[in-house]
């Protein structure tokens, strides 16, 4: 199991946003309540949002990421992902 820091960039389109952010959130919430997510929300100026999840590659990262209401309904235009290795805090060693 690996961790990965997920930085999405959203469409200009704010109506398109507010109409897929509840789907999102479900979607992300299932990972949440699960353990994988460790967090997750949006940046302060509306401009995208960034979680932590735990996939067991970065493979399976991709294909949880195609199923995300933001990647099917085009909100999320970008993305920054990269693996993270967690060594300080409480949730180092996970």
């Amino acid at each position: 199991m690996a961790w990965f820091t997920v930085d999405t960039t959203y469409t200009d389109d704010r109506a398109l946003l507010d109409r897929v952010r509840p789907a999102h959130r479900e979607w992300l919430g299932a990972y949440a309540e699960s353990g994988a997510v460790l967090g997750g929300g949006p940046w302060a100026d509306g401009s995208g949002g960034f979680f932590i999840i735990a996939a067991d590659d970065r493979a399976a990262l991709d294909d949880l990421l195609a199923k995300d209401p933001y990647t099917l309904e085009g909100v999320a235009v970008r993305r920054v992902i990269r693996e993270w290795t967690i060594v300080l805090g409480p949730w180092a060693g996970q």
